[in-house]
């Protein structure tokens, strides 16, 4: 038991090599070179931070008030095979640790045995003798490698930031998915909504061929006046049609998004009514605790740097505790007996004294992962703020442009109106009612798309801003 009660002493006293963790530095800039306090009352798409504003983190989406985008929102992150993969690479990771952990506790096998064996024994008569015997063996074998020098214990360390990192993982992954399942429901929106456009427009075109039919019947237009429109009808039907190819590609891609066959899913026609949210932009230094995929790259740093102490320790000898107990007889019924008990206790040092330099290139090799993961963080913080600063632009760029060209919608239609007038009072040619006509339903068009790109981009900019990731979920403590 002294014995036991030193060696365990020594064990918490032990020596770490591991260099003293730090979070690497990186630059951050006070503010967003976009999110200018003038700028808010031009853009729909930010606003100030308020401290209210983090209880919306874990279910973003909810600031569309789109019940149904909800429901898919909801089921992507229970049925999403990417996210599921993600789990399990947390749950494999967490099992690692378990598996590290055992090393601080003694290995104790045990191997029974029956050997049956026939002697020659030596006899001073002519002719040998024989002995035929049974032996039974019961023994128990103890190890235990004491962590003099860390070397289980950054193990251990490495593997829980593995750990917190793939954790990390598994949310930067959901939130992708979900950003992705929102773009896509949107985009499938507005070619609802363009295809309603389309459609208004056919009707219209019929009765606008209707006139001229008219029109040509009594001598007031031309036969190339009907076949113009009937080229203006037919064409707007082939739009109208060709959109069902994108819609039904976006309906699979949110399919597979939520772990459904294509083939057994569908979501009902329904234009896009959802105005942009003013989404909560806080300062840039927030990034660093707001986005799963930079914490999961800073836990690797930490993870490296414990691996620099376990490759060190390498240096030192390992001294390990072994002990034997058990029971050995040559009958059965006796085997568990006070005479046949035999038992070993002993120790063992093990050095290595040449290598050729191994030791020393794994050492070089984690020096050159650590850095390699400092790098990779930064890369990921600047990626990050590039990420920001992109959506942030877009909004704002898209805000100007929409007012732009809800104003060339507006002309647009006093165009036609006036074209209409002229050409039934016979004062113009109906060409330029077909001109006036086309460049209505474009610039509806192009307002329709603006529309999307910025939905896509509200949605992007709180991925980019970290979306549902909540700091209290980069737990300190993930192993049960």
């Amino acid at each position: 038991m002294t014995v036991v009660a030193l060696a365990v002493l020594v064990l918490c006293a032990g020596c770490s090599f591991a260099p003293k963790y730090a979070k690497p530095v990186v630059e951050t800039p006070a503010a967003f070179k976009e999110l200018a306090p003038a700028q808010f009352k031009m853009v729909e798409g930010w606003k100030a931070a308020e401290p209210q504003d983090a209880m919306l983190r874990g279910t973003w989406w909810e600031m569309f008030q789109e019940p149904e985008l909800n429901a898919l929102e909801g089921q992507v992150a229970l049925s999403n095979q990417s996210v599921a993969a993600a789990l399990a690479n947390f749950l494999a990771a967490r099992a690692v640790v378990k598996q590290t952990r055992s090393q601080y506790f003694p290995t104790v096998t045990a191997s029974p045995s029956v050997t049956r064996s026939r002697q020659q024994l030596q006899s001073t008569s002519s002719s040998p003798t024989s002995v035929t015997s049974t032996e039974y063996s019961l023994p128990f074998d103890a190890s235990w490698e004491l962590d003099f020098w860390g070397r289980i214990r950054n193990s251990v360390k490495a593997s829980s930031f593995e750990v917190q990192a793939t954790l990390a993982d598994l949310e930067n992954v959901r939130l992708t998915v979900q950003a992705e399942a929102a773009a896509d429901y949107f985009q499938l929106r507005v070619l609802d909504a363009q295809k309603e456009l389309l459609d208004a427009a056919v009707l219209a075109y019929q009765e606008s061929l209707k006139l001229t039919q008219v029109q040509h019947d009594t001598g007031m237009a031309s036969g190339q006046d009907v076949a113009q429109a009937e080229t203006q009808l037919n064409t707007t039907r082939a739009q109208a049609t060709d959109l069902g190819i994108q819609r039904a590609q976006l309906e699979h891609a949110i399919a597979t998004l939520l772990g459904t066959p294509a083939s057994s899913f569908s979501i009902a026609t329904n234009a896009l009514s959802t105005q942009p949210v003013a989404i909560p932009v806080g300062v840039p230094s927030q990034l660093l605790e707001r986005r799963p995929d930079i914490a999961a790259a800073e836990r690797r740093v930490a993870e490296a740097n414990a691996q620099i102490g376990v490759a060190r320790a390498a240096y030192f000898p390992t001294i390990t505790l072994s002990g034997a107990a058990g029971y050995q007889s040559t009958s059965l019924g006796n085997l568990v007996s006070l005479p046949g008990l035999v038992w070993s206790v002993g120790s063992t040092l093990a050095q290595t004294l040449f290598d050729a330099g191994k030791r020393k290139a794994v050492t070089e090799q984690a020096w050159a992962n650590y850095q390699g993961t400092v790098a990779n963080y930064r890369q990921t913080v600047l990626a990050a703020f590039q990420e920001v600063e992109d959506n942030l632009s877009t909004l704002r760029i898209l805000s100007q442009e929409l007012q732009q060209q809800n104003a060339v919608v507006e002309s647009s239609q006093r165009y036609l109106t006036l074209a209409n007038v002229r050409y039934i009072s016979g004062m113009d040619i109906y060409l330029n009612v077909i001109i006036a006509q086309t460049a209505l339903l474009n610039s509806q068009r192009t307002a329709m798309n603006l529309r999307m790109q910025q939905m896509a981009a509200s949605v992007q900019l709180i991925k980019a801003l970290g979306g549902g990731w909540d700091v209290s979920h980069r737990m300190t403590e993930t192993i049960p």
